[in-house]
């Protein structure tokens, strides 16, 4: 338990990295627009804050700003791209935006947990306390994999987005 939380604050960052895994799972599989859906949709946007601010205050792998902390801005981007269009209803296309970006958020998250997941693999992994060319091959090929799939989904979702929001 010891390598996989290594502070306080990495104990927390795994809570709200949890709960919004939960939250976007559910949000991604359950019907769109109901009063469930917005409860749960909010759950997952102030747990996803949670992993975005702990994530910046985390530096046990570079002990410094490193690429999962870009990955971080990343992440709040398209957070407040996805989540934005709806407090405000504009532009035209809001909720068109917001299924959008909201799908990628949490995709981008499934890519943070697979990445994450590396990084507790010790050996494979670290190299004189550095990550190695086995860490940066393991997480592009497995993001890139997270991407694909969920990609083929967006895809295949997005039709029955469109229908959603011709019918409202």
């Amino acid at each position: 338990m010891e390598h996989l939380i290594s502070s306080t604050i990495g104990l927390i960052h795994l809570i709200f990295s949890i709960l919004s895994l939960i939250f976007g799972t559910i949000v991604l599989l359950k019907t769109k627009g109901t009063k469930r859906h917005r409860k749960i949709g909010y759950l997952y946007v102030w747990s996803m804050i949670g992993v975005i601010v702990t994530a910046f205050m985390t530096y046990g792998l570079y002990g410094k700003f490193g690429m999962f902390h870009y990955m971080a801005i990343v992440s709040a981007l398209t957070l407040a791209a996805g989540i934005l269009p709806m407090l405000f209803k504009k532009p035209k296309n809001y909720l068109s935006l917001h299924l959008g970006f909201m799908y990628w958020s949490v995709i981008g998250l499934y890519a943070a947990f697979v990445a994450e997941t590396f990084v507790r693999i010790p050996k494979v992994v670290m190299e004189s306390g550095t990550p190695n060319s086995a860490f940066y091959s393991m997480v592009g090929i497995g993001i890139g994999l997270v991407m694909f799939f969920g990609a083929f989904f967006f895809i295949k979702k997005s039709k029955k987005w469109e229908n959603l929001i011709a019918d409202k």
